[in-house]
């Protein structure tokens, strides 16, 4: 089948009639990218200039950067979300402990404009947030594609993270080439460096003068303003960090640490921006003397850093953490590395095959210590359960696991922290805690011959995460991770729009064309009142992190329209399913009586109905609303069942977190409580009223409970310990209303030697001790945490 190629269009609209009957003033593909060009709107063009370099003839493809600022400050769609002034954000009255979130609510903004305001009252900063990374376009990794993003601090996080805002722009290709005529390594090298930052000169050149002294720009409420656009933050992982600082792999981009202390926890001297650009002016007396003088002061000997001219611009703060690179696909894919070895890969994929499957967790059935070519997403989950894999974990020569466990804890306390979207001035300290409390276990890993030595520039990397988000809010402002995502939008789908031919010539003009496109459907969405259009600027959230509301969501019709009570136990596992209902029934008919008395009632219960109707799913969304609603937790209740080609599917009762207000009576015990749910139903509608003399919950669960919490986590791993709560060699169960259920909750296994035949979805029967895992998701780890 022929696709949306440009001979496709032309074809389809060659259809006798088609164009006339439609009323369209193009009949070709060809009349209709020239209506697009020159009928439409748009984004500043792209500039191609010709390079030279090593016998090559190059082509670099970029945009002026000062338009394209000007499309983002005056975008019509983000004028109820500008910032045009830092904050200070406080938890309490005394002002005494700051909140992080946005950019504006860091240091670094308040430098700019008080330096600015003593010059010149009334400016208005405008960061720019530059990021650049190179990407494959082929699977056969034969072409590369080197693009430079921007994005301005004054459009808060959320917008600039959404693709479909298009609230970053895509402002440069720099030429992609292996400079193979250069024969020598270390030539070649310094080419390529040098030609990266020419290429970021000449991009960043139209703001020299305008950081300083300003220049008028309308922001999309109609309000002109003087902007000072300044260089503020550089997005990249490791090696585009050393490229841009001009500095050398196996050393900090930031400080002055030596290599052979990387590992220690130990704050050095900042590299100094001024002594730096000093360096570089030494250029002009030889190249024998500027070589030697980079080399002493630790830097490579590029002939202009595209950072020297800039105005108001330390390049060494504006490194940022790199979440992606340095904390998921660094730090814990060395831990699950570490802890793999130090386990074995057996035992650790027998392990995970022995978790119970929960909403957050991604289940690995066949193990992780054979994965290759591991995503970010792909750790984050690893990330999830990684701590339970060791928590009873026998170390050789009998030493003790507790360095061990404490080490994993804090440097996966430290990566969840670090990604908070809001941080307040104790959490930075706390985040400071986890650092040094990992610094002081470390030596486990060299102890048992896993690491010679901890010096991992990703290791020391984690030194400056509290100082870069004082400065520029949250890592969620400068995370590599968005980045990657653009390179679907800005660079692998426009690759694909191409012949294969001068593709860059042809990707800039699709993007072009796209982005006409988008803002003609803007507008027309606009002149229909489809968004809003006020200019009232809209608060940001900016309160410590807490807990998320959730909103029960069930579906309007069971799942199963009647299951009969023996069914239920020997299917679903509701063995005491009448006794529980009764007493449930007891407990809404009689509130207040006493447990004597509620015994009494429930035992003279009758059930005026043998069968109920099932659902086999609880969702959570994050809206009341259906619109624009997400489904952000779910509890899955099933019994074992056939497909739709016969196959069997295990059954599955999740675990959830119960609040204490609607416990059993029995228990005599308040607060929140775990359970599993075996069934979820409802009441036939006939006989609910012959059942209760009041209103009742419309959904019903039937549970089974665990034991409260341990009173307090271990010492060690810091996870609570619960267990199957019995009574007279049964599970302890009871009816509870759904509306009780908080949401899911995981449990991780005591382990011990694991038995072959335990695996995810019987392990919660067969196992009868277990720990609530605080790293499933967010809001668990703040409540267990």
């Amino acid at each position: 089948m022929c696709g949306a190629t440009a001979t496709a269009v032309t074809a389809l609209l060659a259809i006798p009639e088609l164009v006339n009957k439609l009323g369209l003033s193009y009949r070709t593909s060809v009349e209709l990218n020239n209506l697009i060009d020159k009928a439409l709107p748009g984004r500043p063009s792209f500039q191609c200039e010709n390079l030279t370099i090593g016998g090559e003839d190059l082509q670099f493809h970029y945009r002026d950067i000062v338009p394209c600022i000007r499309a983002l400050f005056g975008n019509p769609e983000f004028a109820h979300e500008l910032v045009f002034a830092p904050e200070r954000h406080y938890t309490d009255a005394e002002r005494t402990c700051r909140i992080y979130s946005e950019m504006h609510t860091g240091d670094w903004w308040w430098s700019v404009q008080t330096s600015l305001e003593a010059r010149n009252a009334g400016a208005t900063v405008i960061p720019l947030i530059i990021s650049s990374d190179k990407t494959q376009l082929t699977h056969f990794r034969d072409k590369e594609a080197y693009p430079i993003y921007l994005g301005i601090g004054n459009i808060p996080k959320g917008t600039r993270r959404k693709p479909s805002r298009s609230a970053q722009m895509l402002i440069g290709y720099i030429p992609t080439t292996k400079l193979t005529s250069i024969t020598s390594h270390a030539a070649r090298r310094r080419a390529l460096a040098n030609l990266f930052h020419s290429c970021m000169a000449k991009v960043l050149e139209p703001i020299h003068a305008y950081g300083e002294i300003g220049l008028a720009m309308l922001s999309g409420d109609g309000t002109w303003r003087r902007c000072h656009p300044v260089f503020a933050t550089f997005v990249g992982d490791y090696p585009e960090q050393v490229l841009v600082t001009c500095t050398y792999r196996g050393r900090c981009p930031k400080c002055l640490v030596p290599a052979n202390q990387l590992g220690n926890y130990t704050h050095f001297p900042a590299r100094n921006h001024v002594d730096a650009i000093d360096t570089y002016i030494s250029a002009g007396e030889g190249i024998r003397q500027f070589r030697a003088a980079c080399r002493k002061a630790g830097l490579k000997s590029i002939f202009r850093p595209f950072w020297s001219a800039l105005p108001l611009v330390d390049i060494f703060i504006s490194i940022t953490p790199d979440v992606l690179h340095q904390l998921l696909q660094g730090v814990v894919k060395r831990l699950t590395a570490w802890l793999t070895t130090i386990l074995g890969a057996a035992e650790v994929d027998a392990r995970c095959r022995s978790l119970p499957p929960n909403h957050h967790v991604s289940l690995f059935p066949n193990g992780i210590a054979s994965l290759s070519q591991i995503l970010g997403k792909q750790h984050k989950d690893i990330c999830r359960f990684l701590l339970g894999l060791v928590l009873d974990v026998a170390l050789p020569g009998g030493q003790l696991p507790s360095r061990l466990i404490r080490a994993a804890r804090a440097l996966l306390d430290f990566v969840y922290l670090a990604q908070y979207p809001s941080h307040t001035s104790k959490m930075l300290q706390c985040l400071e805690d986890c650092l040094a409390r990992f610094h002081e276990n470390k030596d486990i890993f060299i102890d048992l011959g896993v690491r010679e030595h901890l010096n991992l520039p990703k290791i020391h990397s984690m030194l400056h995460y509290r100082s870069s988000i004082t400065l520029f809010g949250t890592t969620d402002n400068y995370n590599t991770e968005q980045s990657e995502r653009l390179h679907i939008d800005f660079t692998k789908d426009a690759y694909r729009a191409t012949n294969r031919k001068d593709e860059y010539t042809q990707m800039t003009a699709w993007l072009e064309r796209r982005e006409k496109i988008r803002i003609h459907t803007a507008f027309i969405e606009w002149q229909q009142q489809r968004y809003p259009t006020s200019s009232s600027t809209l608060m940001t959230s900016t309160r410590p992190p807490q807990v998320g509301m959730r909103y029960l969501k069930m579906t309007q019709h069971p799942t199963v329209k009647a299951i009969t009570f023996d069914e239920l136990a020997a299917s679903y596992g509701a063995v005491d399913f009448q006794d529980a209902l009764a007493d449930f029934i007891a407990l809404v008919n009689y509130p207040g009586a006493s447990v004597a008395t509620l015994r009494t009632r429930a035992a003279d219960t009758l059930l005026p109905f043998r069968s109920v109707p099932v659902f086999h799913r609880i969702k959570y969304s994050s809206s009341e609303t259906s619109e624009d609603s997400e489904i952000v937790d779910s509890a899955v209740i099933r019994p074992e069942q056939k497909d739709a080609r016969g196959c069997t599917v295990p059954q599955r009762f999740d675990t959830v977190l119960v609040r204490g207000k609607h416990q059993d009576v029995m228990l005599g015990r308040n607060g929140n409580r775990i359970a599993q749910v075996h069934v979820v139903f409802q009441i036939p509608t006939k006989v609910v009223h012959d059942v209760f003399f009041h209103d009742a919950p419309t959904h019903l669960a039937y549970v089974e409970w665990f034991s409260p919490l341990s009173p307090t986590p271990d010492i060690n791993h810091l996870m609570y310990k619960v267990s199957r709560l019995m009574d007279g060699g049964r599970r302890r169960a009871a009816v509870i209303p759904v509306g009780s259920i908080i949401g899911s909750v995981h449990l991780i296994p005591r382990f011990g030697p694991v038995t072959p035949d335990w695996n995810s979805f019987s392990v919660l029967e067969q196992c009868s001790i277990f720990y609530v895992n605080s790293f499933s998701d967010q809001d668990n780890y703040l409540r267990f945490g």
